[in-house]
């Protein structure tokens, strides 16, 4: 992610690293449980999440099996799990460009949805998607993805306290933050207002030794992919944190207007259908622009794939960010979330949409495109250049922009009885000649050789890795569900770590029903061209009691809630 996307960043740091396999790297695994860390939550991911981090040392032993489950480690002023209520205090004051709101975070979705405090969806923070280290692995961004609104942190990954936290845009077709991710040399983060339709930027200064100095949401830099208005401006929280520190958020900048345009470059619709006037992009153009996964190039361009298929690339460094590349959704189908660097070009996925209508799609794809774009201020023409399709499931459905196969797959998602696939989550290997992808509902992974294309499928399933500590009241015949998700490498490049899900998927419930929530382990072979699961490290949560749903799965009927949804390997 790696952790997507690359879901780690491609930084030089790490290369040295890597150069040298034989030292031992010390690190953490850390896993985002997406889970309620309260009881009483009006639904999935509304109210808190746990922060599940392991020490790496502890994770390679009990795989080997020389050494017990491990502990997850607190977060400074917390305890263990990390509650992200903890981590960012509801006290936290909230200001815009302007000032200070009047607001906190514990108040400040109530004031949006004009709804009193502690009712129903006012509640802030919830379901933390994802967290992915920095290049300098110094700090680890925090994404929080709660419905309808989105928050964006930062925590030290020595301490594990929070050093900033905001608040993502809302635009006339919403707002939600699904993931950001940073660039290559760690002075801004890249997100994904999902329901915003809006890619948004964070800016920030550090010092000689890579410390974080300001840390400025910069509104200017937004990009519209399908917004068309603002409706309420990001907002920044400061305060003091759990350990007693002060944060560091500002919010500043206008708007520009790149941050509600319609057009592309090329003078298509950068989402079908758009008020302008101007005609739909070529090849199916982008007919559902909600963003997935903006996946960073090492130059800073930023793959920004949707949920209806197709593809904007903009140039991140740029202020306005501005797109220089474009294609339709016949070329990049939807849904893709797993994307990686390697080899000199970016991989990305096809997947199942996570929307509703996703539970009848089966998507497996892999794309390779140039990381050779223009800086802003020039273009490509659309659909160039043209990507290298390097797989494509014979049974993919003909969704998300595929022209040819079945219109759906209504097989569920129960292993061995669903012919289902949905690819997310991509990692390359320590050495660069592999990148390895995840299928939620098959059990396994395809790697695909980075010099030829090759691909190579292994499975997950068939060791009791994951049965022997499956979730309470799951049934047996289920109880081999391991259900990857987003992935991460160890530092040494012995083992891939990937999110396994739980039996109550609190993201993409027809896809991501699993047996044993926590961290699953993979020993590399073949030299990183296979694998096998080694361990799943379990988290839990018995604390949330939201009713479970699991479209295409089985029942639940037992008190386990933990459910990660990504994993990142954090270097000391």
């Amino acid at each position: 992610m790696k952790f997507i996307s690359k879901m780690t960043p491609v930084a030089a740091a790490l290369a040295i690293a890597f150069a040298a396999p034989v030292q031992a790297i010390d690190y953490e695994v850390w896993a985002s449980d997406q889970s309620n860390s309260v009881a009483g939550a009006s639904g999935i991911g509304k109210d808190g999440s746990f922060l599940q981090i392991f020490e790496g040392a502890d994770v390679e032993k009990y795989a080997a099996g020389t050494g017990p489950a491990p502990s997850p480690i607190p977060c400074a002023g917390t305890v263990a799990p990390c509650d992200a209520h903890a981590v960012f205090p509801g006290t936290l004051i909230e200001s815009d460009a302007s000032g200070l709101t009047g607001e906190t975070l514990a108040t400040s979705n109530s004031a949006a949805l004009g709804t009193a405090v502690g009712t129903g969806d006012d509640l802030s923070i919830g379901r933390l998607h994802g967290a992915l280290p920095d290049p300098q692995h110094k700090y680890v961004n925090v994404n929080l993805f709660s419905g309808g609104r989105g928050y964006v942190g930062i925590v030290t990954a020595d301490t594990k306290e929070a050093v900033a936290l905001w608040r993502v845009t809302r635009t006339n077709t919403g707002e939600s933050l699904h993931m950001s991710f940073w660039s290559p040399d760690g002075t801004a983060l890249y997100l994904a207002n999902l329901h915003g339709r809006i890619l948004e930027r964070i800016d920030m200064t550090r010092d000689e030794n890579g410390n974080i100095l300001t840390a400025n949401f910069n509104q200017a830099a937004s990009m519209s992919v399908g917004a068309s208005s603002i409706v309420r401006s990001a907002r920044a929280y400061s305060g003091l944190n759990a350990a007693g520190n002060a944060m560091i958020s500002t919010v500043s900048g206008a708007y520009d207007a790149e941050a509600t345009a319609l057009d592309t470059p090329n003078g298509k619709c950068r989402q079908n259908g758009c008020s302008s006037g101007a005609a739909n992009g070529s090849l199916g153009g982008r007919p559902g622009n909600v963003i997935v996964c903006p996946i960073v190039s090492s130059n800073d361009k930023v793959y920004v794939t949707f949920g209806g298929g197709g593809l904007l690339v903009a140039d991140g460094a740029s202020t306005p960010m501005q797109i220089v590349g474009e294609y339709g959704n016949q070329i990049f189908n939807g849904a893709g979330c797993g994307g990686v660097e390697a080899g000199g070009n970016v991989y990305l996925n096809a997947g199942a949409s996570a929307a509703g209508g996703g539970a009848t799609q089966s998507v497996f794809s892999m794309y390779r495109v140039s990381t050779n774009f223009p800086d802003a201020g020039s273009f490509y023409p659309e659909n160039f250049p043209r990507p290298r399709t390097i797989f494509k499931d014979v049974d993919n459905t003909s969704t998300g922009g595929a022209t040819s196969g079945p219109a759906s797959n209504a097989t569920g998602q129960l292993p061995g009885i669903s012919t289902r696939r949905d690819a997310h989550g991509a990692v390359g290997t320590t050495s660069g000649h592999y990148v390895h992808n995840a299928d939620r509902v098959r059990n396994n992974v395809v790697s695909f050789n980075v010099a030829t294309g090759e691909s190579h499928t292994y499975s997950l399933a068939g060791t009791t890795a994951c049965s022997d500590v499956a979730a309470d009241a799951v049934p047996l015949i289920h109880a081999d569900d391991v259900t990857p998700d987003l992935m991460d490498r160890s530092p040494n490049g012995d083992f891939l770590f990937f999110a396994a899900r739980g039996p109550v998927p609190h993201s993409v419930p027809h896809s991501a029903q699993g047996a044993c929530p926590g961290v699953g382990v993979i020993k590399l072979s073949n030299g990183g061209k296979s694998g096998s699961l080694a361990a799943v490290v379990r988290t839990t949560n018995t604390i949330d009691d939201v009713g479970p749903s699991a479209s295409g799965g089985y029942a639940y009927t037992g008190v386990e809630r933990s459910d990660p949804h990504g994993v990142a390997v954090v270097i000391k």
